[in-house]
């Protein structure tokens, strides 16, 4: 990435899009310090919460992550330790950020279960990421991500590996969720249609660099950029068919959008 740089109001959604290998997610971990091994960091300046941040070590980093900055991962499956129950991944956060209080750490990951939809939150919490389906897992990552109330919130294209149906839900539990608790959201995809239904406000990245920002609708009906036009013409349209409804794709994709 190169010359990166923007900023999320608070309580507000930043969604930074983009196509396949544009940069996006190196810049969310970035700011967290969860660069692959190799990979090296230059910043002039990252501001969180009014304090410098960019050259924390990594113990003061382990502070952040978790307690005020919270992350959600785009596959669960990955994200979650199989060896471990949901509960006791959930409980580890409170009990590392917040108390060594393992009662208050279950009813805080019971309480998060049920806000965030899972059914039989209970017996979920003694049950293995891989009992959990997709759509389960997702809002027990989302519970995880919440169990410190965080100012911010990353999420890593949390609706990519969901079907359209659970995509819906999770977006509008990410728009409850930040009106409940007042977070300030860093949302990465490189879905247009996902965008219009949760950002205020966008960037554009192409080849590590942020070529547009602006408010959702300006950036949704008035592109300035030939690369943003052709992620907007990569949207599937719907085109009605006599009594029924068909996806019509365009012939642009979303993943090879060279302009």
């Amino acid at each position: 990435m190169r010359g990166v740089s923007f900023s999320i109001e608070k309580g507000k959604t930043l969604c930074l899009v983009g196509e396949s290998g544009s940069g996006k997610s190196l810049t969310a971990l970035s700011i967290i310090g969860l660069l692959p091994p190799k990979a090296t960091r230059r910043v002039s300046a990252a501001v969180f919460d009014g304090k410098e941040i960019s050259a924390l070590g990594e113990r003061r980093l382990q502070d952040l992550r978790g307690r005020a900055i919270g992350v959600i991962f785009q596959d669960p499956m990955m994200a979650f330790n199989p060896t471990m129950t949901i509960g006791r991944q959930l409980e580890e956060v409170y009990l590392r950020h917040i108390a060594r209080d393992g009662r208050k750490a279950r009813e805080k990951a019971l309480d998060l279960l049920v806000k965030v939809g899972v059914t039989q939150p209970e017996s979920r919490l003694s049950q293995y990421p891989h009992e959990l389906s997709g759509g389960l897992r997702q809002r027990a990552m989302i519970a995880m991500a919440l169990m410190c109330e965080p100012s911010l919130l990353i999420a890593d294209e949390p609706t990519t590996a969901l079907d359209v149906t659970m995509q819906v839900q999770v977006l509008a539990l990410l728009r409850k969720i930040q009106r409940e608790f007042g977070i300030s959201i860093l949302f990465i995809t490189h879905d247009l249609g996902v965008v219009a239904g949760i950002a205020d406000r966008v960037a554009v990245m192409k080849s590590g660099q942020i070529i547009e920002t602006g408010d959702v609708a300006q950036i949704l009906l008035s592109p300035q950029m030939d690369y943003t036009r052709a992620l907007i013409a990569a949207v599937p349209k719907v085109k009605a068919l006599g009594n029924r409804s068909s996806v019509h794709a365009t012939t642009h994709s979303a993943e090879a959008a060279h302009v």
